[in-house]
This record gives structure tokens, sequence and C-alpha cells, in this order.
């Protein structure tokens, strides 16, 4: 990323990577982790971001993604938005992480930040958020472009648990 668009963000560290099947189906993921949120640096909704850069938010809901861990199985609450920017659309699944635990809200988010830093002393926290094109012109292809994110989701999740502090 950009210089300017890191000192935007305020990031302590991140990952941005696209991620391609042998189908071509393609998956972008962001981690942007904070070491410490304080006033003026905390995580930036990608409600905020996506509309800056051009995209155009066609639909909104939440959803919950089942991902299978060492543990039984667990549920991600999650924000489920549809973007346009011309003739693309892209599929976005994003929340909130800290402290083994995942939160879709912005405002439940800000709570736990304020909790955790009252008892724990600690305010870091991760945003991750996973991008999929909706190929056009083609029947179900939301809900491909669906199944495509929770599949990634689900390989990915286990594994991004070890490299964000619980």
């Amino acid at each position: 990323m950009e210089d300017k668009i890191l000192a935007i963000l305020g990031v302590d560290d991140y990952l941005n990577r696209v991620y391609v099947s042998p189908d071509r189906a393609g998956v972008a993921l962001y981690v942007g982790y904070y070491n410490s949120q304080r006033q003026g640096d905390s995580i930036h909704s990608p409600m905020n971001c996506l509309p800056g850069a051009g995209w155009e938010p066609l639909s909104k809901s939440f959803t919950k993604i089942p991902v299978a861990l060492r543990e039984g199985t667990t549920e991600i609450d999650a924000n489920r938005y549809v973007i346009r920017k011309g003739l693309d659309q892209q599929l976005v699944l994003y929340w909130y992480q800290s402290h083994g635990r995942t939160v879709a809200s912005e405002y439940w988010s800000k709570f736990y930040l304020i909790r955790d830093a009252v008892r724990l002393n600690r305010t870091d926290a991760a945003l991750v958020r996973v991008i999929v094109p909706i190929v056009p012109d083609r029947d179900g292809a939301e809900a491909t472009a669906e199944t495509q994110a929770t599949d990634f989701i689900g390989s990915m999740f286990p594994l991004l648990s070890n490299y964000l502090p619980s």
C-alpha cells in the first residue's frame, strides 16, 4: 500500500493479498492490525473507505459464518455488503477481531475496546475483510461469490488466530 494510505489507516501491521484458485476464482484478504487504539488512531470501517474509493453500497446485512476450530465449530458474526463501481460488483464480508472474539458491529467493537482497555489494559484489535468479485450475467452469481468467500474464511480463520494476539 502507498505510504499516504497507510498513514490514513494508522495500522501497525497489515496483510493485503489476493488468492486465486485453480479454477481462477479470486478472493482478496485484508487484515489490518492495530497494536494500540487511541483517539484518532483506531480501526476505519470499510463502509467509510469503500465509498471514498468510488464503490457504491447496494445492500447491507449481517451474516454468521460457520468455522471449524480444534475446540469445535463456532460462528463469526460478519458484515455483508454488496458494492458496485461501474459495471463491477463485489461481495464484502468483514468483522472486527480481538482477544479471541469476532464482532460485526462497529459499536460493539468500540464497547469491547473500552472494556478491554479497563480490564486488560489492552486496546489491540484487527479488522478482517474478504472481498470476492460477483461475476456479471451468471445465474446465482452473488450466491456463488458468497460460497467462495465463506469457504475461504472457513479455511483461513483457524490459521488467522495463530497470528493475532488472544
